[in-house]
């Protein structure tokens, strides 16, 4: 360490020649050195050329007046900045780091305009030539231009620059914009409109000449970075909105022109717009997420799926729609007092669900406003005009009916009631004593009569026992009567089939027969008819001929009685008569007596006998 001061011992003396050197060269010369990176400030004493002062309100000296000037020395060598006249402050650059901006407030300027809260932009080289800001009327105030990040020669007597992080809006957020300066709200309205050329609120002044309005905006801003004045902006970061799948979101809008209403004469519970007007959109949000200002616009989620909501008191669903539901306390017409659990499960379509936003506001509404005080009222309604036992008896029936009801009044209201079911029921308890009692005697009968079943079952065993020994007895009688049986049935089928048969037969003959008459008749009648016409023709020939042999035989007749003589020729003809009729003129067998006896007779019949058969066998 001694030898390294030993070493550098000329540097000291240098190091005060030098400040020595410097000093006499500033005091003499009046030389100033700004180094690279600081600006010098000058602030000059007086002035050698008069009485020039500031003017009133003035701070920073443009025009050489005595005081702080406006024009700092830049990084340089300069003379004559006499120590006695000037003041030579080095003050280091402005530097903005990156992810922020400066802010500018102005010391001295022209007065703000008339409600305005930030000074009007003027060329001055980002604020680096602070004479002509001052010369181009630059207003004193805060600023509504900002300092980018990078270097900046910046006067400090004029201007204070105000470091802050540039504005960043995070993923799945929306940034809410609240603007500081601008036109005042028209009356009436909540938020500003959109206007156009800003850049979404970077550029304060193309904001303000495009008429936007002063305070809440209805336009947002998206995920991303963005330069914004806070002098000029505030920004609120908010979720954005989440529709889940199953849900639609049904906007009400606080800002927008008036629109016209369509949802129909038969609506009278409020105005459905057209999306942009102000009122409740006629087209909800579909599922997803959107950019929504939940300042200018409600969102009511409404689920599209069904719902179903209990009336219990150990239940409730996700959506906590029944939370508030319980279960339901009825009276029967026998004076019981009952409990009763509900699920009523009902859906909202799609388009629907504007309307029921329309005139409930809420889900919660339509719950507490329509649906508990009918699902209740039915069932206590139905509960006085029947029994326990019969309440309990019908209950499918009682869910039929319910839901028939409490479908057609949600249907007025643009609900659709899928279905209604009844839980569980808790039956008074001296009513549960009667009827445990009334199932523990029909249980004991039941009991009784199993019993009873079973010693049936066992005499019935018994009797299949003995019957079992004798069953091949019984097998071989009833195969035997089985076979009769059988052999009957095909002698029974045998004579149905000969008694078919025959009535075939017979109708077949009748019918032959029948046809064979009307031939034969038809035939006959032909016959008949020939045979007549023959006959007749045949008499004729007949007679002719008759008549023609009768004269010939009369003549014959006349000759041969005139040749043989008239009883001559009778008696041959007597007897031409008798043979030709087989009368013998003498008898075959002659009877005849010996000495007067009577073996003749008996001769005779014997002969006559014997010539009968002699004749009949001739014959055949």
């Amino acid at each position: 360490m001694a030898d390294l001061i030993f070493k550098l011992w000329w540097v000291l003396p240098v190091a005060v020649a030098l400040i020595m050197y410097k000093s006499v060269l500033h005091v003499f010369f009046g030389m100033i050195i700004v180094p690279d990176d600081r600006i010098g400030l000058v602030i000059k004493k007086f002035t050698l050329y008069g009485d020039k002062r500031l003017p009133d309100g003035r701070i920073i000296a443009t025009k050489g007046e005595a005081g702080m000037q406006a024009q700092p020395l830049a990084p340089g060598l300069y003379w004559r900045m006499w120590p006695w006249q000037y003041a030579v402050i080095m003050e280091p650059f402005t530097i903005i780091e990156q992810n922020k901006l400066g802010l500018v407030k102005a010391r001295d300027g022209a007065p703000m305009d008339t409600g305005r809260v930030l000074g009007r932009p003027v060329e001055c080289d980002k604020f680096q030539d602070a004479e002509r800001f001052l010369e181009n009327r630059g207003q004193k105030g805060p600023q509504a231009a900002f300092l980018t990040p990078g270097s900046y020669r910046i006067n400090t007597f004029l201007f204070d620059v105000e470091k802050v992080p540039i504005t960043q809006v995070q993923e799945n957020k929306v940034g809410i914009v609240t603007t500081l300066d601008g036109e005042p709200l028209d009356k009436g309205e909540i938020a500003g409109g959109s206007v156009v050329g800003h850049r979404n609120y970077q550029d304060p002044m193309a904001f303000i000449h495009a008429g936007g309005k002063k305070g809440l905006q209805e336009d947002v801003i998206l995920a991303g970075t963005y330069y914004l004045n806070p002098w000029f902006v505030l920004v609120e970061q908010v979720d954005m909105m989440h529709i889940p799948i199953g849900y639609v979101g049904v906007v009400n809008s606080f800002v927008g022109p008036e629109g016209t209403d369509t949802s129909g004469d038969n609506f009278k519970h409020g105005n459905i717009v057209k999306k942009g007007q102000k009122g409740v959109w006629d087209e909800p949000l579909d599922p997803g997420k959107h950019p929504v200002n939940i300042y200018t616009h409600g969102v009511e989620v409404v689920p599209t799926t069904n719902i179903v909501l209990n009336w219990a008191n150990s239940r409730m669903e996700a959506h906590e729609l029944d939370k508030n539901l319980s279960t339901i306390s009825v009276r029967s017409f026998d004076g019981f007092t009952f409990n009763l659990d509900v699920s009523q499960i009902i859906h909202i379509p799609r388009n629907e669900a504007p309307k029921v936003i329309a005139r409930f506001g809420k889900m919660k509404n339509l719950v507490s406003q329509v649906l508990e005080p009918t699902i209740a009222n039915y069932f206590r309604n139905a509960a006085q005009k029947s029994d326990v036992i019969g309440f309990l008896t019908n209950r499918s029936q009682r869910q039929d009916d319910a839901k028939s009801h409490i479908s057609q009044v949600l249907a007025d209201y643009n609900v659709v009631g899928v279905d209604t079911l009844i839980g569980d029921i808790v039956p008074p308890e001296a009513l549960m004593k009667t009827m445990t009692d009334r199932k523990l005697a029909e249980e004991e009968r039941h009991t009784y009569e199993v019993q009873r079943s079973a010693q049936l079952e066992r005499k019935e065993f018994e009797s299949a026992k003995a019957g079992a020994d004798m069953q091949p007895e019984i097998v071989k009688s009833t195969r035997q009567v089985e076979i009769n049986t059988q052999m009957a049935a095909a002698k029974v089928a045998s004579a149905k089939g000969d008694a078919e048969s025959r009535t075939i037969n017979a109708r077949a003959d009748a019918e032959n027969r029948t046809i064979n008459a009307h031939a034969d008749a038809e035939a006959k009648t032909i016959i008949a008819k020939a045979d007549a016409t023959a006959t007749e023709i045949n008499g004729t020939a007949d007679a002719g001929k008759i008549k023609a042999i009768g004269l010939a035989e009369a003549e014959v007749t006349k000759q041969k009685t005139e040749a043989m003589g008239t009883e001559q020729y009778a008696i041959v003809r007597v007897a031409e008569a008798l043979a030709s009729n087989g009368i013998k003129l003498v008898p075959e067998i002659l009877v005849s007596g010996k000495d007067g006896g009577n073996n003749g007779l008996v001769d005779a019949l014997i002969g006559t006998e014997m010539f009968k058969k002699l004749q009949k066998e001739n014959e055949e």
